[in-house]
């Protein structure tokens, strides 16, 4: 029967051949070969406690770790060759160790199910991956973090409603990102603690029968813990969910931080200017420059979200422990994992290369951005907020209706809003007076954003480890 199924490590219930499609449709081994080097270190460490358990003896554990060590040297060097019948990494492996080392290798799957061996693997992989992209973002940080402290004279309009609404530090702007970013990494370590725990020794739905020493397992493969129940361990993918979940956010939070900058690109704006490095152009318009660094960053959220939506709907419809379904799983992983990779390395270059214009920036400010100064004048006169709120209000109609400035109203025009207006409202037209008001913690005068920026340095110190 075995000689009828080839290299499967389930065919001795068959007898006969399965269609071609269906190999082809059940295969996985064209991305989870991804996880070669997991998928070794997790045989490397079980034969471990197999010899331990008594089920191996100490030449059999032997022949297994050298032939595991040529099987991962092949991996390595780039000469491990696929053959049909390698359904998947595990199926891939154990055929080429058993063409290494003869009948032994048929012992290292002993007690072990590819249930466990997969989420064991996908563990491990994510752990790295997860450790690899907290440092691309941690570099990003701090690319914003040092533009900040260097620009951090610069005025420019910020915006609600895509309206401008109130002078701001530009440093203001990035910082705000920054911080965002912060929260992303912080919970990227909180996942990484959920992903460091060891399923090896769950079996396929009831757990091992050999006596194996999870406690050895964990220590070799350096997991935090070891999974409570093995249904549990082997049939949810919540890990993975959350690590889709945390890559949406995170590309949520640059999508919206990438839509700024390409309308701050933009000639009516005119306040950046992206490297050419991070910029393409047209095949019909010369005088073109396409953000297009930023525009697929903006792009790869709406890819990655689709991405959680899926599986998502894959796991919901499952009943308990390992379903086929779960071979959905890798796909999902790998795509957010590169994605996530590709745009963090890509937004930190675009951070440190562009250029900003400054006297862009400080001539798009306009007095009616100074309307609620008005009515904080009144308020420092006694005036309720919403009285004061109000007269600002007729203010801002007067100029309107006059088609001048807000700060060339008369002192009678003002009088009209309100008597408490004196002629020391003049002060008020004054952009670096009016950031500088702004001094409480959070807000956008040269003070609060200095410490903005000594407090995400202290971040950076404690979360770079």
């Amino acid at each position: 029967f075995s000689s009828i199924q080839g290299n499967k490590l389930w065919g001795g219930r068959f007898v006969g051949s399965t269609d071609p499609i269906m190999e082809k449709f059940n295969a996985s081994i064209s991305y989870d070969q991804r996880m070669w080097n997991a998928d070794i270190r997790g045989s490397k460490a079980y034969v471990k406690a197999l010899h331990k358990a008594k089920l191996v003896t100490q030449e059999e554990m032997m022949q297994i770790q050298n032939g595991l060590d040529q099987v991962l040297g092949e991996w390595s060097s780039g000469t491990f060759q696929i053959k049909p019948g390698d359904e998947d990494i595990h199926t891939a492996n154990e055929r080429r160790l058993k063409e290494l080392i003869g009948e032994a290798a048929g012992k290292l799957h002993t007690g072990r199910s590819r249930n466990d061996q997969v989420v064991t693997d996908m563990r491990l992989w994510l752990r790295d991956a997860i450790t690899t992209l907290k440092g691309n973002t941690i570099q990003l940080i701090t690319t914003m973090v040092e533009r900040a402290a260097v620009e951090i004279n610069i005025l420019f309009p910020g915006y609600t409603h895509m309206q401008r609404a109130q002078p701001i530090r530009w440093s203001h702007w990035i910082l705000s990102h920054t911080v965002a970013l912060s929260r992303d990494v912080e919970q990227l370590e909180e996942i990484k603690k959920r992903v460091n725990v060891l399923p090896l020794g769950s079996g396929a739905i009831a757990g091992n029968p050999f006596n194996i020493d999870r406690e050895l397992l964990r220590n070799e493969l350096n997991f935090d813990g070891i999974s409570i129940n093995s249904m549990d361990a082997t049939g949810q993918r919540d890990f993975v969910a959350e690590f889709l979940f945390w890559g949406s956010m995170c590309l949520m939070h640059l999508s919206k931080m990438a839509e700024d900058l390409i309308l701050y690109s933009t000639k009516e704006f005119s306040f950046i200017t992206l490297s050419d490095a991070y910029s393409t152009g047209s095949s019909l318009m010369p005088q073109k420059k396409n953000a297009d660094s930023l525009e697929l960053i903006r792009s790869k959220a709406g890819r990655v979200f689709g991405r959680c939506a899926g599986f998502m709907m894959v796991l919901k419809g499952l009943p308990s422990t390992y379903n086929k379904d779960l071979q959905e799983d890798k796909e999902a992983m790998f795509d957010t994992y590169d994605s996530l990779h590709a745009v963090l390395q890509v937004a930190t270059g675009v951070m440190s290369t562009l250029e900003v214009n400054q006297k862009a920036m400080e001539a798009a400010l306009s007095p009616d951005m100074l309307a609620t100064d008005l009515a904080y004048y009144l308020v420092r006169k006694g005036m309720p907020f919403r009285e004061a709120h109000s007269c600002s209000g007729k203010a801002v109609f007067q100029a309107e209706s006059k088609g001048v400035p807000l700060n060339q109203l008369t002192m009678e025009d003002l009088h009209t809003a309100s008597p408490l207006f004196g002629s020391d409202v003049s002060a008020l037209w004054d952009y670096t007076s009016s950031v500088e008001q702004y001094s409480a913690s959070g807000g956008t005068a040269r003070s609060s954003v200095t410490a903005q920026i000594e407090q995400m340095r202290a971040w950076l110190k404690v979360h770079s480890v």
